[in-house]
C-alpha cells in the first residue's frame, strides 16, 4: 500500500494512493500515528480498502499533501553514510553510524515551502531514503530488523551548514530548523518498494541535477541501522530513520553553493515518488 495524508497543516486526514489516484479513507477512523502502527493498522487498513473497493472517494486535484505519518516521536538521521558524500565534505567514513536528530517541528509535507532561517547563509539540501518503524523496537537483532519496518518514504534532510558545523556543539542545531524535514509524498509498504539496496535517489535545484546516487552505496545498511539504534533507545511505531545522502550537496561544491529565496528543489527515489519545494526567506510569504 501507499499511504498519504492530505489537508491543511495540523488537520490532515488519512488517504491512500491506488493506481496513482489518491483516495480519502477518513471513514477508516484513524490517523497514521503511533497507535495505528502499533495495533496492526496496516493490516486493518488493507482489509478496509479491500472491502470498500470501488466506493472510496477520490481526492480533488490540488489537495495539499502532508507528511505521510502523523508527527513521529523521533526523527533519527544518519550522517556520512555514503562514502562519496563523506569524501566531498572532507570527512573520513565513520567506524560506526553518526547519529543526529531533527526536531519534530521541522516536519512538513513533500511540497511545502522550505523557509531559510533567520541569519542563515548556508542552507543546503540532502535527498535521503527514510525508513518508518512499524512496531516497538528495543535491543533487536539485525536479522530481525525487517519485521520492524512499516515502510519507506522520500526525505529532504535540509541542513544549515553554518549552524551545523561552525557554531560549536552537535549537528542538531543545523538540522532541526522549521521546514527542514519535508517527507513524502507517500509511505510505501516494503512490498511496494522492491530492493531497497538498489534504489536511485536524485535531487535537482532549479532544474540542474545536483545529486544522482544509489542506495547500493550505503555504508551501513538499513537492518544494521535499525538494530544499532535500538541498542541506544527504544524505537516507537511511526518513528522515522533517515539513512543518509549521496554526494552532490551544496557544501561539497568548490566554492559551496547554497539555497536562496526563489530556488526550486525537486527530488525523488525509485518507487517512492517525487517532491517539489520552493525556497523562501524567513518572514516572506
Amino acid at each position: 500500500m501507499k499511504l498519504i495524508r492530505y489537508g491543511q497543516p495540523g488537520h490532515e486526514k488519512p488517504g491512500i494512493l491506488l493506481h496513482n489516484q489518491p483516495y480519502d479513507v477518513s471513514a477508516f477512523g484513524e490517523d497514521y500515528n503511533e497507535a495505528f502502527f502499533a495495533n496492526g493498522g496496516l493490516q486493518r487498513l488493507a482489509k478496509f480498502v479491500q472491502s470498500h473497493e470501488g466506493r472510496l472517494t477520490p481526492l480533488a486535484d490540488g489537495e495539499r499533501l502532508g507528511p505521510p505519518v502523523a508527527r513521529p516521536s523521533k526523527i533519527l538521521c544518519i550522517g556520512l553514510n555514503y562514502a562519496d558524500h563523506a569524501k566531498e565534505t572532507g570527512a573520513t567514513p565513520p567506524p560506526e553510524p553518526v547519529l543526529f536528530m531533527k526536531s519534530t517541528t521541522s516536519y512538513i509535507g513533500p511540497h511545502d515551502d522550505i523557509i531559510i532561517p533567520k541569519n542563515s547563509v548556508k542552507t543546503d539540501w540532502e535527498v535521503e531514503l527514510a525508513v518508518v518503524i512499524g512496531k516497538r523496537a528495543s535491543y533487536i537483532e539485525e536479522a530481525d530488523a525487517a519485521d520492524y519496518i512499516a515502510g519507506y518514504a522520500l526525505h529532504n534532510d535540509v541542513s544549515e551548514r553554518e549552524f551545523q558545523l561552525e557554531r560549536s556543539g552537535t549537528w542538531d542545531k543545523g538540522k532541526g530548523c522549521d521546514t527542514f524535514a519535508p517527507v513524502g509524498p507517500f509511505l510505501a509498504t516494503p512490498d511496494e518498494v522492491g530492493d531497497v539496496d538498489n534504489l536511485r535517489l536524485w535531487l535537482s535545484v532549479n532544474g540542474k541535477m545536483m545529486q544522482d546516487g544509489t542506495t547500493a552505496n550505503l555504508i551501513f545498511k538499513i537492518p544494521f541501522l535499525i538494530s544499532y539504534l535500538s541498542q541506544f533507545m527504544t524505537l516507537l511505531p511511526g518513528d522515522i530513520i533517515s539513512t543518509g545522502t549521496p554526494a552532490g550537496v551544496g557544501l561539497g561544491f568548490n566554492p559551496p553553493v547554497y539555497l536562496k529565496p526563489g530556488d526550486v528543489v525537486e527530488l525523488g527515489i525509485d518507487g517512492l515518488g517525487t517532491a517539489r519545494q520552493q525556497v523562501k526567506a524567513y518572514g516572506r510569504n
